[in-house]
């Protein structure tokens, strides 16, 4: 019987308790910290952790802290917990990732949330079907990347590879300005609700969809405005652009270029790609890598840029030679495509269809 993997929460809020609940349904067991007196208690409560305190022997630290407190909690869970690998939630990348630069960490950032606040939000099913984005650094040992990445998959969380930059230019686009736009329409209700006493009992429908997240946690986004600030203000002023030019042929009365540009909207929104399914028939696609820093997480960037989703991914050593094998699952309508790929970026590889394995 295998021993009982051990990991540890810092921070046990919304995030953290979901991920604590998610891995104690799965085996592992689970301690938690946080500064704030009290909330392991509630964490351990709601079944999120079986303890409190930083586990020296955990297997894996997930630090689950505003971005702010990220760097110093992820050194000193390094220290602490001497063989765990050690991943963080941050909705922002590159300043964390550039800071720390060690083998076994990775950098992660969770596309999942809730408007219930703190542990009592949390749910064991919060990541099934989400996007997590993994940033690993210059200095990610494979075999760190490799494991927090079957964690988050076991989740049931689409696992993405991004460079921190390309994150966090992504996310400004995505997350963090539809954050600050809900904001900034709830603001321009409130100040109209005192003049119209009705205006609040219209908030619903499509302004309520649009304004649903601004019912999160704020406390989180000072630091990560801060620290996605370039990208985040290069956003508000494309939007800014946008809805001046809307403001521009509304005010002129052109009804017709109004409809192109809603239409065009209509048509961009409807064709946004989804979720990558996992339903299908699946291939394997294997991957000789030699044994150096960096080539599983190439393998899994490519699949990422390529919109290939890696529904399995197990790592293989080929009689103690300096090289393993790589055998990832995908869709087989994705295969050939992704095999064709990794051989014009230089890797080995071939398919092998369902019936093939």
């Amino acid at each position: 019987m295998s021993e009982q993997r051990r990991a540890t929460l810092i921070g046990t809020g919304l995030i953290g308790g979901s991920v604590g609940l998610a891995l104690r349904a799965r085996g592992w067991w689970v301690s938690g910290t946080d500064v704030t007196p009290g909330l392991v208690d509630r964490a351990i409560d709601a079944g999120a952790c079986d303890a409190e305190g930083l586990d020296a022997d955990s297997d894996l630290v997930v630090v689950a802290t505003p971005v702010g407190a990220v760097v110093d909690e992820s050194r000193r869970a390094l220290e602490v917990s001497p063989r765990a690998v050690v991943t963080d939630v941050g909705g922002v990348k590159a300043t964390i990732v550039s800071a720390i630069d060690d083998p076994r960490f990775v950098g992660g950032h969770p596309m999942a949330g809730s408007e219930e606040l703190g542990v009592v939000g949390a749910r064991a099913d919060l990541f099934e079907g989400a996007a997590w984005v993994l940033c690993p650094g210059p200095r990610t040992a494979d075999a760190s990347f490799a494991m927090v990445r079957q964690v988050v998959a076991s989740f049931g969380a689409q696992v993405l590879t991004l460079s921190p930059v390309d994150h966090d230019r992504g996310v400004a686009v995505v997350s963090h300005v539809p954050h600050l736009t809900a904001a900034a329409l709830v603001q321009v209700t409130g100040d109209h609700s005192s003049d119209h006493a009705a205006l609040l009992r219209l908030a619903a429908g499509g302004f309520g969809d649009m304004t649903r997240i601004a019912a999160g946690s704020p406390a989180i986004w000072p630091g990560v405005c801060d620290q996605n600030r370039d990208a985040i203000v290069e956003v508000l002023d494309q939007l800014g652009d946008e809805l001046r030019s809307i403001r521009s042929l509304i005010a002129e009365r052109d009804g017709d270029a109004l409809l192109e540009l809603l239409t065009e909207a209509q048509h961009v929104r409807r064709n946004l790609p989804t979720r990558p399914s996992a339903v299908g028939p699946h291939s394997e696609v294997r991957v000789l890598v030699e044994d150096r820093p960096g080539s599983v997480k190439a393998v899994a960037t490519l699949a990422t840029d390529l919109d290939v989703n890696l529904a399995g991914v197990n790592t293989f050593d080929l009689d103690g030679k300096a090289r393993g094998m790589l055998v990832l699952r995908v869709l087989t309508s994705d295969a050939e495509r992704f095999g064709r790929s990794l051989l014009d970026a230089g890797f080995r590889a071939f398919v092998q269809t369902e019936d093939e394995t």
